[in-house]
């Protein structure tokens, strides 16, 4: 009779069922969500035909994306380490982890993970020739005594774990499918739902692998659970497993077989060559010299969150942090396409040399994104579809702008590009700006708008349309005058100077209008609200550096959003923002959240401190956004304030999104801006017209 206390019915169930029930009962099972955000390692293969991406994160191999970018199709897979007797500890419950890149120049990670009693080693890949992850585990005891290691393999497929079947080491839903192989092969294999008729609830029973259900065949959260060879003695330490992705269960088999025969050897020489060929023909910039492995791993981190079906497209990070892990049969916003982080990402590629990546993003952008309208979706699917449908005009303005500075001045881009400038101007000023919840005339949405249209002013000069090009300055002209008038305050309770306001919702910066500030926050005076961003005007021409306006805007941001933490100054996004954890560390969701600090700033206050001539400073800053990488070389969305929960260290990273390809394109595009003396990234016929 089984030990333990059943709290559920069903689990009383489920014991007075045979132990050879063919058919897992127990279905649905638990609701499926998503792994945490703040990823430690990240990989793909950089040949399309391994249209499959792993994530890490908290010693186990986490969400894997199949057969594209926007859909996490397996949501973890670690192991249970038990005597059979005593004890059966999951590796992701009790041991110590370190995930580190086990070549510095490819995205090939190495996770170790460890009790007193026995340490896990894997290393991870992906099949450069077909859509399969693979994983060589070594498995030491280190007590001497022999130990049993079981597999458990949750698959999540089509961005749900909650729809899926599965039969022995296959799993489906209608559209795709997933299998689990290993050499040596597994003993004994189980498969159940989710704290039902699971391997884990089964071990953690008796510390033993009584159930052998051969199939979960009602849709549901399904767990295959398997026996290992794995002993830690001599003879039993390794193993090579295989996850294996297709549009159908035997094919995924065949996928995941296929993978297993060439071996892990072959396909980890395979998929180190193809980093190491990408690396090679990119330079590296002078100032880099002290963060190489950092700077590489962007480059590669970059790369590898391009989409291999619809190329070009850019997702903003392989992750779904707080809330967005935690909603039935949807995954959140991250990977997505987002037009705005899309061009931080392009631009940083296009300094260090991959011109080919930034001209796939712009076609991409207008190809698949643009609206007939001419104007961008706040953010698309991978297909291009919108997904958010709110419209922000920075998100307009920068593929003109990439545009310009890759000179597609051809007629076909043209074409895009007016119809994109005249959204602008139709649609201007006033928008939702950067930060995605509020309307209204923004410094930094202005400034897009500005160089967007002098941009489209040059290009359409070159195609012969001088009427269009007079509009667009025009209409640029106006607005470049008229930041001051519709953001700029000169009676806030902030200063007894000027300064910048975040967003102002009528145009009146001296009008004490208020609103509710976003994510549950308070009602506010607009006056009381600033955001670093207001340095957009500077980076991207509009204004010049040195002006009045934007010197006496920087104390009163620095006082209110700066922190000086050991890892360097970080900027808070705006007063009142609550898109980050709650005071003692839980997620985002509910009220009483507290954004945190974002790395990018620093790396936006570098760029503006090398057209004031302050290149010390720069640099300063290149080694604070360094370091705040993980030990797997990511790069967070967020790291910890002035007030971080117990245990936790201002400027380290949060739990929010990582990596965010933004952060890793801005830590690119400073170090090549600190090589050229200038933010590269700024359109000099901007500059030239208003700035210089």
């Amino acid at each position: 009779m089984r030990r333990g206390i059943l709290l559920l019915a069903v689990l009383s169930l489920l014991c007075a069922a045979p132990a050879t029930a063919a058919e897992a009962p127990g279905a649905p099972g638990a609701v499926a969500n998503w792994t945490p955000g703040d990823k430690d390692g990240f990989g793909t293969a950089r040949p399309l035909a391994s249209r499959v991406w792993f994530t890490l994160q908290g010693g186990e191999l986490s969400e894997v994306y199949a057969p594209d970018l926007g859909t996490p199709s397996f949501r973890d897979l670690q192991f249970v380490v038990s005597d059979g007797r005593t004890f059966s500890q999951r590796e992701t419950d009790v041991a110590r982890h370190v995930t580190r890149l086990a070549d510095p120049r490819s995205l090939m990670y190495r996770q170790v993970s460890s009790t007193r009693r026995w340490r896990l080693t894997k290393t991870y890949v992906t099949d450069p020739a077909r859509a399969a992850v693979l994983v060589k585990v070594r498995f030491e005891s280190l007590t001497g005594r022999p130990y049993r290691v079981y597999v458990l393999a949750d698959p999540a497929l089509s961005n749900t774990g909650d729809n899926d079947t599965a039969s022995g080491t296959t799993a489906a839903d209608a559209t795709n499918a997933s299998a689990l192989a290993t050499a040596p092969a597994l003993r004994k294999t189980s498969v159940g739902y989710m704290g039902a008729s699971d391997g884990w609830t089964d071990l953690r029973d008796d510390h033993t692998l009584d159930w052998a259900y051969d199939a979960a065949s009602t849709p549901g959260n399904v767990v295959q659970t398997g026996a290992t060879s794995l002993t830690g003695r001599e003879g039993h330490r390794q193993l090579t497993l295989a996850l294996g992705f297709a549009a159908k269960p035997d094919a995924a088999a065949s996928v995941a077989g296929a993978a297993l025969r060439r071996g892990f050897r072959g396909a980890a020489r395979a998929y180190a060559a193809g980093w190491h060929r990408y690396l090679r023909r990119l330079e590296r910039p002078r100032s880099a010299a002290g963060i190489k492995r950092l700077y590489d791993a962007s480059l590669m981190v970059m790369a590898a969150t391009e989409d291999k079906t619809f190329r070009g497209a850019l997702i903003a990070a392989p992750s779904m942090p707080w809330v967005w892990g935690n909603i039935a049969g949807y995954s959140g916003p991250y990977h997505l396409v987002w037009s705005r982080d899309a061009y931080q990402v392009a631009t940083a590629m296009l300094a260090a040399g991959d011109r080919a990546a930034a001209n796939r993003a712009v076609s991409y952008l207008f190809g698949r994104q643009q609206q007939a309208d001419g104007c961008f979706p706040q953010n698309s699917n991978l297909d291009g579809s919108p997904h958010w449908p709110n419209l922000q005009l920075d998100e307009v303005a920068d593929p003109i702008v990439l545009s310009w500075q890759l000179r597609r001045f051809d007629a076909a881009t043209w074409q895009h590009v007016k119809r994109a400038a005249d959204c602008i101007v139709d649609k201007g000023p006033a928008t939702q700006e950067r930060w995605e919840n509020m309307t209204g005339y923004s410094p930094a949405s202005i400034a897009a708008e500005v160089a967007g249209l002098v941009c489209a002013a040059e290009i359409a000069t070159r195609n012969g349309d001088t009427a269009a090009a007079a509009r667009y300055l025009a209409v640029a002209d106006e607005r470049q005058q008229k930041i001051e008038s519709w953001t700029l305050t000169t009676n806030g309770p902030l200063s007894g100077d000027p300064y910048y306001v975040r967003v102002t919702t009528d145009g009146n910066p001296n009008a004490g209008t208020t609103y509710e500030t976003p994510d549950h926050g308070p009602v506010v005076d607009q006056r009381q609200v600033v955001d670093p961003s207001f340095l957009e005007l500077a980076r991207l021409g509009v204004k010049p550096a040195g002006s009045d306006a934007i010197r006496t805007t920087l104390p009163v941001v620095d006082r209110e959003l700066g922190v000086d933490t050991p890892n360097g100054r970080f900027w808070h996004r705006f007063n009142f923002d609550g898109y980050g954890e709650l005071p003692d560390g839980g997620p985002f969701g509910t009220a009483g959240n507290r954004g945190r600090l974002w790395p990018i700033f620093a790396g936006e206050r570098g760029e503006y401190e090398l057209l004031t001539g302050d290149t010390r400073a720069a640099r300063g800053r290149l080694r604070s956004i360094a370091a705040t990488a993980n030990s797997g070389r990511l790069l967070p969305e967020q790291v910890w304030d002035d007030q971080p929960p117990p245990g936790y260290t201002p400027g380290e990273p949060t739990f929010s999104a990582t990596p965010l390809g933004w952060t890793h394109a801005q830590l690119v595009r400073l170090a090549w801006s600190l090589d050229a003396g200038r933010p590269v990234e700024q359109p000099s016929v901007v500059a030239r017209r208003y700035s210089r």
